[in-house]
């Protein structure tokens, strides 16, 4: 059974639980119990007409004539009803429904409790940040508070902001880009477009290793697929359309690889499936005026590589350990400092149980960035995407599977914070060492970045 319709009809105070804790309104519990009730009660009106129908079909050809007659236009009667009634639940069922799928996926008992991303709480860090002197004691305020003494360096020289730096050394160009298609969008030349291709190898060898099948997807979605992966509403100025087509651009993979198993029922050895998807993402970014308006750091398209997958039920929270240790470590390799924060109730979104970010240190900035998302979303994707698991194949459903996805590197983003920390005062940037293998047979066409 779908969770939400489990706690609605065995624990309905688990779900007011969860609405109060994500700061919405509890009265959609008390609007589902109520169609529900109805539903049940025409459920009972049906059963009630069906045994009876079933009762009188028994008897037919035992009666005599005349009874037999009576007994025939009886039980058309009775099945006459049956249909009226099926209709009815029908419309129930979808009432009942449109009230449920606006109820989001219940959060783990382990998210914190907040309305918004200050109650987000780090769990770790790792690397020694190089902090400029004039961030030290925002640095260190930061920190402390959250209850961690974190090693790092001082250092007397702040390094170019990634944009500036980018620009200057005319690696990118986003005053063009702007001209001929609005802002948020860009060139990148030359060393960019080699290390984007190096960033990109680097993720995928390494999640080859780890036995993700990898794939590239279809760049549009329907809305009836892209509502099994999304809030459509709440996301609706998110995402870009395609004029007088019933398609959308996909914000990330994470939408078309929870599709590529839809309506199937996986066989239960099989799980869990592991996929690395590799394609552009396309966001409008609406409600994001005056942030980060500069450079590569939020834009309308960028490169990603994105781990998903479909996970037994009993080894989904397994699973999301799992995916955050893996992007952990390849930003271990990159050698970036960064630290992972678990997401407060009130900024999770409706669709994740529980959510970490991985926050990269940008010493330009002085600040944790976010560069990758890693969610649990249990079975609120795979019920809407109707995907379950069986024993065997053709066996009776087990359960709906649950859904994990979580960034391996968002390229642009990931760029940004080499640029930041890598940079040398004399104006270039060092390629991490995990990258130079991809990037030894171009070095001579680098301008920037050295090996």
């Amino acid at each position: 059974m779908w969770s939400i319709l489990y706690y609605l009809r065995n624990d309905p105070e688990k779900l007011r639980w969860n609405l109060k804790a994500r700061f919405m309104d509890t009265s959609l519990v008390d609007e589902a119990l109520r169609i529900d009730e109805k539903w049940r009660v025409k459920k009972r009106e049906y059963d009630d007409a069906r045994h009876e129908l079933n009762k009188i079909s028994e008897q037919i050809s035992k009666l005599p004539p005349g009874e037999r007659e009576k007994a025939v236009a009886e039980a058309r009667k009775l099945r006459e009803k049956l249909q009226v009634i099926e209709r009815e639940l029908v419309v129930i069922e979808r009432e009942r429904e449109a009230v449920l799928r606006k109820i989001p996926n219940v959060i783990h008992e382990s998210v914190p409790i907040g309305p918004d991303e200050s109650y987000n709480l780090p769990v770790r860090y790792w690397g020694k940040p190089k902090v400029p002197r004039e961030f030290v004691e925002a640095f260190l305020k930061e920190t402390r508070e959250k209850g961690f003494e974190v090693e790092y360096e001082v250092i007397d020289w702040k390094p170019v902001g990634h944009a500036d730096f980018l620009e200057g050394k005319r690696l990118t160009s986003t005053e063009k880009a702007s001209e001929v298609a609005g802002s948020r969008f860009y060139y990148t030349f030359d060393d960019l477009v080699w290390l984007d291709i190096a960033l990109t190898m680097y993720a995928l060898e390494y999640l080859a290793k780890k036995g993700f099948t990898i794939l590239q997807p279809p760049l549009m979605l329907r809305r009836e697929i892209l509502e099994g992966v999304i809030s459509f509403e709440d996301f609706r100025d998110m995402v870009y359309k395609v004029e007088d087509e019933d398609l959308y651009l996909i914000g990330t993979a994470e939408h078309p690889i929870a599709a590529f198993h839809a309506n199937d029922v996986i066989p239960e050895k099989d799980l869990p499936l592991l996929y690395a998807g590799v394609s552009p993402s396309f966001r409008k970014e609406a409600g994001a005026h005056g942030k980060d308006m500069k450079g590569i750091f939020r834009v309308h398209h960028f490169n990603k590589v994105e781990q998903f997958v479909f996970s037994h039920p009993d080894e989904s929270w397994e699973w999301h350990e799992r995916l955050i240790r893996n992007a952990e470590e390849l930003w271990q390799g990159l050698g970036i400092p960064y630290r992972v924060v678990n997401i407060a109730s009130g900024d999770l979104g409706v669709v994740a149980a529980k959510k970490y970010d991985l926050e990269a240190w940008m010493p330009a900035q002085g600040k944790f960035r976010e560069m990758v998302s890693c969610s649990n979303c249990t079975d609120w994707q795979s019920y809407r995407l109707n995907i379950r698991y069986a024993e065997v194949k053709g066996a009776p459903s087990k359960g709906y599977v649950h859904t994990l996805n979580s960034t391996a590197l968002a390229i642009q983003r990931t760029i940004t914070a080499i640029v930041e920390n890598y940079q040398t005062p004399d104006g270039y940037v060092q390629v991490p060492t995990v990258l130079r293998k991809y990037l030894e047979p171009v070095e001579a066409k680098l301008r920037v970045f050295v090996l």
